[in-house]
């Protein structure tokens, strides 16, 4: 008889499998009038040593998200749902980085009442569908419901306006940090800043110092650990700089900055002064008093003395770093975070890397080539090659200011010659420093010269329509341009900055709108309009949806009731963001940044409630 209870109890157990996570539903307002909007909570208690997923949408290949409705009912016209802040870590049961809740976590779900909703009392249910986890193991998705009981009185207080908790957001969608835009932007940078810096070695103002320096470390005591203290100096200078942009600007302020029309004219300012001073007008020099200071303290000796040295040849290679440097900077500052301390960081290392490697392997010293008039000519092509990043910049601020004076053509048209001369010059076709009467066209020249007019002549179709591939994420859109009408067949009819227009077009047309929001001077908004939104399959599932571009980087009115929705409805700043929601602002799906997958991105257009 004890064998036969204990295998009742067991398979009791298999048969109502123990409840990890307990639902409840309440509402701090008992009694709610018609019309008005009550706040819900939903607590969900979690067993210890359990976790379930946030509402975050996540890949095909991860756990099942939460999700979170209410049951049809007749005196509830709309809800959102919030949650709190996840914890984002590695999970070991999918291999890569999701979002989950432990002990306990609470959505916050505004209900908007109906206006004619009757009065008395009425049960709003909760209905819930989760997957739980520990380290080892995963149950299957669960339903659970919850239920509150809600009085509607006409003459109950009126509710404040709804304004979601600290912390708390509406949920978006997520994928793992191995795929994430953002770490593999971040990575991708720090390659680029790292090739920066070793490209940087063959500027007249570094290479020449090669030699002299690696000599003086291998004269010295300790000459493999004075090269790597040097490096340590230029590493510091360096990463000061990005640490000082990102504390100057902060995170969210480091997305902004890239648009605004008063730093992209600096901007513009200081790559014009770099590029005609390379261009021979006139030499850039850091004030004497500066350099003679540091250049006293670094004769001291010793490791303090090497450190400095390292400062004060950073400092010096400036006068040709200092654009490679500045572009490195304002491409971070598109992003946001910590960027600018990374692509300083990755800069500095490649800057530092060859002294570093010489001082450890000296016999390479004799195969560098001798200093001479390559160097010169390196000088000019980056006079040229910063007259066309001055104009990209300059471009950016009449994109913002909606001037139209750089239409597409003109853009082009600049470019086309900027990248033309240094080709022309390289053969000999255009005489300035470098380049002697009767010198011999080498094989290297002849080469170099052939990529920058290859590179100007490629532009020229972009002139009448045609797209320019990944060009089109820096140059002028073909709207307000001759070549539009050409362009225009296979681009999205945007509304633009009609919010609440196409919310009443899809209610009108039964859709769900897709949201856009954009920015006149985001290179990865247009790379996305220029090659995701024309593809036929993407096209096709856009027609399904009423379509809205919201630009919360420019400089008037809608631009800055913009930023406030994008900030307050959705808690980020980021450029492209893309949502899809209903006509009643319920939120279906979101998506931000620049994505190459066209079948992500398709999936997600696809979305509907309830999938």
């Amino acid at each position: 008889m004890l064998k036969g209870a204990v295998l009742f109890l067991a398979f009791a157990g298999l048969a109502h499998p123990q409840e990890l996570v307990h639902w409840s539903l309440s509402s701090d307002t008992p009694k709610a009038a018609p019309g008005s909007t009550v706040v819900l909570k939903l607590t969900a208690k979690i067993d210890p040593g359990w976790h379930m997923y946030s509402l975050t949408t996540t890949p095909p290949d991860g756990p099942n998200a939460t999700t979170v409705t209410l049951a049809d009912n007749p005196a509830i016209d709309s809800i959102q749902v919030y949650q709190p802040k996840a914890d984002h870590k590695f999970d070991p049961n999918f291999k890569f980085d999701t979002e989950t809740f432990s002990n306990e976590a609470v959505f916050v779900i505004p209900a908007k009442l109906k206006p004619d909703a009757p009065s008395g009392p009425i049960t709003i249910t909760a209905q819930t569908r989760y997957q739980t986890c520990n380290d080892t193991e995963c149950k299957r998705p669960k339903k659970s419901t919850a239920d509150f009981t809600l009085t509607l009185d006409p003459a109950a207080p009126a509710l404040a306006a709804f304004a979601a908790p600290p912390g708390y957001a509406l949920p978006g969608a997520a994928v793992p940090v191995s795929q994430n835009p953002d770490s593999q932007g971040l990575t991708a940078f720090a390659l680029t800043a790292f090739g920066v810096g070793l490209l940087s070695i063959f500027t007249p103002c570094v290479f020449p110092m090669i030699p002299i320096t690696v000599s003086f470390f291998l004269n010295q005591r300790g000459g493999f650990v004075q090269a790597l203290v040097f490096s340590l100096g230029i590493v510091v200078l360096f990463c000061a700089l990005g640490l000082g942009v990102t504390a100057a600007v902060g995170p969210f302020g480091i997305a902004q900055l890239g648009s605004n029309p008063w730093v992209n004219g600096f901007i513009a300012v200081v790559f014009g002064i770099f590029a005609t001073s390379l261009l021979g007008a006139f030499e850039i020099t850091l004030p004497s008093g500066l350099l003679t200071k540091l250049d006293r303290a670094s004769r001291r000796g010793g490791y303090l003395g090497t450190l400095l040295m390292g400062l004060t040849f950073s400092l010096t290679s400036f006068a040709c770093v200092g654009p490679f440097v500045g572009s490195l900077l304002v491409s971070s500052v598109q992003s946001k975070g910590v960027q600018p301390v990374v692509g300083m960081l990755s800069f500095a290392i490649g800057l530092a890397s060859p002294f570093f490697f010489l001082a450890a392997f000296p016999g390479y010293l004799k195969k560098l080539p001798r200093s001479g008039g390559w160097l010169a000519r390196v000088k000019v092509v980056m006079g040229f090659v910063l007259l066309a990043l001055m104009l990209k910049y300059f471009s950016n601020i009449d994109q913002v200011l909606q001037t139209g004076f750089l239409t597409r053509e003109r853009f082009l048209a600049a470019w086309f010659v900027l990248f033309a001369l240094p080709g022309l010059y390289l053969l000999g076709l255009l005489r300035l420093e470098g380049i002697e009467a009767g010198e011999k066209l080498g094989i290297g020249r002849l080469l170099v010269a052939s990529l920058f007019l290859i590179f100007a002549f490629s532009l020229l179709p972009g002139m009448y329509g045609a797209p320019l591939g990944e060009l089109d994420a820096y140059v002028p859109a073909p709207s307000g341009s001759a070549s539009a009408a050409t362009a225009g067949s296979s681009r999205v009819a945007w509304m633009k900055n009609q919010y609440r227009e196409g919310l009443e077009l899809a209610r009108k047309e039964n859709k769900l709108v897709l949201v856009n929001f954009t920015g006149y001077s985001c290179t990865n908004c247009k790379w996305m309009d220029a090659n995701m939104f024309p593809r036929p399959e993407i096209a096709e599932a856009v027609k399904e949806l009423v379509p809205v571009e919201l630009y919360v980087d420019g400089t008037d009115a809608p631009s800055e009731q913009n930023q406030k929705l994008e900030d307050e409805k959705f808690n980020t700043a980021t450029m492209p963001y893309y949502v899809l929601m209903g006509p009643d602002e319920n939120i279906i799906a979101q998506s931000g940044g620049l994505t190459r997958d066209p079948q992500k991105f398709l999936a997600f257009l696809k979305t509907r409630p309830g999938a």
